[in-house]
C-alpha cells in the first residue's frame, strides 16, 4: 500500500505561484510514475504532469506546459508542483496519484492511490 498527503493549496491572485507538496508513504518500490491531477467543480478530472519515479522523466497536459514543474525527490519521498503564472482557470481540487504500472500516464483510471487532494483557488 502507498499513503499519499497533499499540502500547499491556497488562494492566490492570478499570475502568482503555489507550490504543491505530496508526501509519500509505504511502499513505495511499487511506484513507477507519479501524478498530479486537477478536478474544478462540475467538470471532469484532467491530468496536469507526471514525472517517473526512478528516472525524473516528466510529462505535462498542453495547458499547463512552460507554467507548471514536476519534480521529485526521492530520499525525502515527495513529489513536487511547481505551478507559476496562475490563471483562473486553474482553480480546482489539486490531486496527487501514484501509479505500478508504466502505461496511461494522463488517465486517472490508470493510477492505485490518491491523495485526499488540496484546494487551488486563483483569482482574477
Amino acid at each position: 500500500q502507498v499513503q499519499l498527503v497533499e499540502s500547499g493549496g491556497g488562494l492566490v491572485q492570478a499570475a502568482g505561484s503555489l507550490k504543491l507538496s505530496c508526501a509519500v508513504s509505504g511502499l513505495t518500490t511499487s511506484i513507477t510514475i507519479m501524478g498530479w491531477f486537477r478536478q474544478a467543480p462540475g467538470k471532469e478530472r484532467e491530468f496536469v504532469a507526471a514525472v517517473s519515479w526512478s528516472g525524473g522523466t516528466t510529462f505535462y497536459a498542453d495547458s499547463v506546459k512552460g507554467r507548471f514543474t514536476i519534480s521529485r525527490d526521492n530520499a525525502k519521498n515527495t513529489v513536487y508542483l511547481q505551478m507559476n503564472s496562475l490563471e483562473p482557470e486553474d482553480t480546482a481540487v489539486y490531486y496527487c496519484a501514484a501509479k505500478r504500472m508504466w502505461l496511461g500516464y494522463s488517465n486517472p483510471v490508470a493510477y492505485d492511490y490518491w491523495g485526499q487532494g488540496t484546494q487551488v483557488t486563483v483569482s482574477s
